[in-house]
């Protein structure tokens, strides 16, 4: 990545802006950076001091690389359980909270000369649908989003919120607000909309910034009009930048013919040329050699990975840990206790966003056994018939799933030979981040026999899990599946360690029958 962006930078007539999705750690510019936590796991340690490191360490290593912008921080505030995008990617559901991380994050990015673009305005977390793939709306009042999506943006504009992303996200309520007679069909994403972007954003809000589209390929900017029209609009409507060409000739093409015909006017295309410029001298891009704009490569690339930045991942992890609900005398687990232990690994469907960041390294429920043997106990893992039924003849799946029916399944199956159940649930986030129960009788897939034998349910990615077992008297939310984390999980679960995180988001999905 480093001789990438120097040729870029060197061959280049006017400096660049090379932007990355820190939204984690420095992970997100280069597959060796530190991660130091999920947004959901920055909140749930309630300290915005992890927020300022989670930046910090960011522009450390974007910077290194030759990076200088971030599409960080998200504060999309989670109103709705079933949102298929930041399940783990908000800090919370508390404006104020939200806030505060952000600015502290703000605060250690940009100590590395990166500037940072909160994302993804108006804001999401109120639609239960996918913007990548289908319409998204926030149907908050106006006055219900200037308490909360508006509360946050206003105070990161009032801190010098340098630049934002636009996310293809409806806010109809202040659509219809700047034009009283447009109609709700009308309505059009944020990227588009010109009473969002230049009205609200610029005029009400202040906000004198760059803006950027979210990604132009995604369906709830494709399905609003003709790509022809979709780029022009979106300039006139109020974005600065344009992310991602479809096809580069093609969609430039579009672009010129936005110009020529008057639908991106002199004025508006020098003010979005001024504040892409701007943006760049604040960096002090043009008061720096071309060969000097990254930083030498031996002594930037050094700071990748160091010991301390890394120690932050484990120190989070032990501070977010949630034990959402502990309704039974489990803890702690000892092999006095709980000698046999089965680990039931719970899945979703795979796909979706989710699958473009999921890890192809050892599963948690197989990294959890390695922790739990190493500590004295008999662990077993469990493994389901119908884990190989997608292979078989549409004939012989019916013939499968009739017999496992059909056959005995007595609970002493599971009394007599095991002391622990722990369900590990590891479910990417998509528009189906729901558990799929196996098509089974009796077997541990399900967690039915919670009044049989003590079980746990860790979940180590979505937080809303609990929604699908409510009957489960023990929940935790462990955020992540990475060694330290579930390492962080045993010492927990043994008594070693308290359990010291609190949930940001409604873990108990607002569902009653999840508290009993």
């Amino acid at each position: 990545m480093y001789d990438q962006n120097y040729i870029l930078q060197t061959k280049s007539k006017i400096p660049l802006l090379i932007a990355a999705n820190t939204e984690a750690g420095g992970n997100g510019a280069c597959t060796d950076g530190t991660e130091v936590g999920l947004e959901v796991k920055i909140g749930a340690t309630g300290n915005a001091k992890y927020a300022y490191e989670m930046g910090r360490v960011s522009g450390v290593e974007a910077a290194a690389i030759g990076c200088n912008w971030s599409f960080a921080p998200i504060v999309d505030i989670l109103y709705n359980w079933c949102n298929p995008i930041i399940s783990n990617r908000s800090f919370g559901n508390n404006p104020d909270m939200v806030l505060e991380i952000a600015l502290a994050y703000m605060k250690g990015i940009q100590e590395s000369g990166i500037l940072p673009a909160a994302k993804h305005f108006p804001g999401d977390g109120v639609d239960e649908r996918d913007q990548h793939l289908s319409f998204s709306v926030n149907s908050l009042s106006c006055e219900e989003w200037d308490k909360t999506y508006g509360k946050v943006y206003q105070g990161l504009i009032d801190a010098g919120l340098p630049s934002l992303m636009a996310g293809h996200i409806h806010l109809p309520a202040y659509e219809k607000h700047f034009n009283p007679d447009l109609q709700f069909e009308d309505c059009l994403p944020a990227t588009l909309s010109k009473g969002i972007l230049t009205d609200l954003l610029r005029g009400k809000m202040g906000f004198n910034g760059l803006v950027v589209t979210d990604a132009s390929h995604m369906v709830g900017m494709t399905g609003a009009m003709k790509r022809s029209d979709i780029l022009p609009t979106s300039i006139a409507a109020g974005c600065d930048l344009f992310l991602f060409f479809n096809d580069p000739d093609e969609d430039f093409g579009y672009m010129m013919n936005g110009y020529k015909n008057g639908v991106i006017t002199d004025e508006r295309l020098h003010d979005a040329l001024r504040r892409t410029l701007g943006l760049k001298a604040k960096l002090g891009l043009h008061t720096k050699a071309k060969e000097n704009i990254l930083p030498p490569q031996a002594e930037a690339l050094a700071k990748i990975g160091l010991p301390e930045n890394k120690a932050l991942f484990r120190e989070v992890g032990d501070q977010a840990i949630t034990l959402v609900k502990s309704k039974e005398d489990i803890f702690p687990v000892t092999p006095e206790k709980y000698k046999r232990i089965l680990l039931v690994n719970v899945k979703g469907t795979d796909g979706g966003f989710g699958k473009m960041v999921a890890s192809a390294s050892k599963s948690a429920t197989e990294i959890l056994k390695e922790k739990l043997t190493a500590e004295g106990f008999e662990v077993s893992i469990y493994v389901s018939p119908m884990d190989n039924i997608a292979k078989l003849s549409d004939e012989d799946q019916v013939k499968t799933i009739r017999n496992e029916y059909a056959q005995k399944r007595p609970i002493a199956d599971l009394t007599d030979n095991y002391d622990l159940i722990i369900n590990v649930a590891n479910v990417q986030m998509s528009t189906v981040q729901r558990i799929v129960w196996q098509a089974t009788k009796g077997t541990p897939d399900i967690p039915f026999y919670v009044h049989e034998v003590p079980t746990i349910f860790v979940s180590v990615l979505c937080p809303f899990h609990l929604a699908d077992v409510p009957q489960v008297k023990t929940y935790i939310n462990a955020y992540d599946g990475k060694e330290p984390t579930l390492e962080l999980l045993v010492d927990k679960l043994m008594g070693r360690s308290e359990f010291k995180g609190v949930s940001p988001v409604d873990a108990y999905c607002g569902f009653r029958d999840t508290y009993i």
